[in-house]
């Protein structure tokens, strides 16, 4: 006889030594940027860019996603919260309290990206040096580091998912399809899309269809174009399985769409519109 739901009762917290905790959505998103700098040192290896750049490119994205993603959580969710008081805005630099953004990260890494390309930046704090120079780097320009970049963000997005997965959180709306998760520890008694699954999944062919598009067709396709399809194909899926969430905050219970699906909408367009210029220059 099939379930009809399944009853998630695992602990966020893989394990405790004294006072340090490890729980598994720290580590997954570690994982993330672990396995992806392995991908990127195979990806700069392959195309012959110095394989040094490979540590600093990891240095932009590690801050640029934590930064963003924590600043997108305060200014788009919850700007009555941490924008009330000057008590407030420094409860923003609490991350270990929760509460991070994708479409904050993304936009911190599109901004990350562009610097690293254009500008060398040197910090060496116990010789108090602090040099910007403007720098671009030979073979690897913005779109360039875009189309491989979100190979990256695709595997790490698979990985963050199943870290909210492990957390009970960002989880569905009620259904009585089989495969529904009833969170115990978020106190939840009926079963619920298990969102975090299907936006993981989406994410792992996301990361294989990207891949394979580099690894055979890197030296035909116009620069862009991944990056194009990446932003196309993640956020219209954002978008759909919004539907199927709970609204992460009370205000989005007034509004037609919710918040993450406004934030997909202008990358959405972008991606549409990257697309077309790069099919435009091809014909």
């Amino acid at each position: 006889m099939l379930l009809n739901y399944i009853t998630w009762d695992i602990s966020p917290q893989l394990f405790k030594i004294g006072n340090l905790e490890i729980r598994w959505y720290g580590l997954l998103f570690a994982m993330g940027f672990l396995i992806g700098q392995r991908i990127l040192f195979h990806i700069f290896k392959k195309e012959g860019k110095p394989e040094k750049d490979v540590e600093t490119l990891t240095a932009y994205m590690i801050i640029a996603t934590i930064v963003g993603a924590r600043l997108g959580h305060c200014l788009f969710y919850q700007p009555d919260v941490y924008l009330r008081s000057w008590e407030g805005v420094l409860e923003i630099f609490k991350i270990w309290e929760g509460g991070l953004a994708s479409h904050g990260a993304a936009v911190a890494i599109l901004i990350a990206l562009f610097i690293y390309t254009r500008y060398s930046i040197i910090i060496q704090p116990f010789k108090g040096k602090f040099q910007i120079t403007k720098q671009k780097r030979p073979g690897q320009s913005y779109f360039w580091i875009l189309d491989r970049i979100v190979i990256l963000v695709s595997l790490s997005g698979m990985l963050i998912r199943l870290g909210n997965l492990m957390n009970s959180e960002i989880f569905g709306k009620p259904t009585t399809l089989p495969w529904g998760f009833i969170f115990v520890r978020a106190g939840e008694t009926v079963p619920r899309h298990p969102t975090q699954i299907y936006e993981s999944l989406f994410c792992l062919l996301l990361v294989i269809v990207l891949y394979n598009l580099w690894q055979k067709k890197r030296a035909t396709l116009q620069e862009g174009y991944i990056f194009g399809i990446f932003l196309v194909s993640l956020f219209s899926f954002r978008f759909l399985v919004e539907f199927l969430k709970e609204n992460q905050v009370d205000f989005e219970n007034s509004l037609s769409l919710n918040m993450g699906q406004l934030l997909s909408l202008p990358l959405i367009i972008i991606g549409l519109i990257i697309l077309w210029k790069v099919r435009k220059k091809i014909a």
